[in-house]
């Protein structure tokens, strides 16, 4: 489906709801809702929208341990497992 394609109306979205919901479950790509002419909101099936949150979560998680490698603040693997079997007492 092209782009152009993707894009509807609010309108459009309220006439056609039922449809709509059925082919984003169906694996249909995300709609792009406009109003007035301007793009608003996208709507996408819950689990592409479930999957989409969890690769930002890990895409945060590696922001800050690169920021936290290029200020040093890391520990060396040795010694993070040293602490880690200490604590176990293994």
């Amino acid at each position: 489906m092209k782009l152009s394609d993707r894009i509807k109306p609010i309108s459009y979205l309220k006439a056609h709801a039922p449809e709509v919901i059925q082919g984003l479950r169906e694996g249909q790509e995300p709609f792009i809702i406009t109003v007035n002419g301007e793009a608003k909101a996208v709507l996408q099936d819950i689990d592409s929208y479930e999957q989409t949150q969890e690769t930002l979560a890990l895409l945060k998680i590696l922001a800050m341990t690169q920021r936290e490698v290029e200020a040093g603040d890391v520990t060396p693997v040795d010694e993070a497992f040293a602490e880690i079997r200490a604590n176990l007492k293994i």
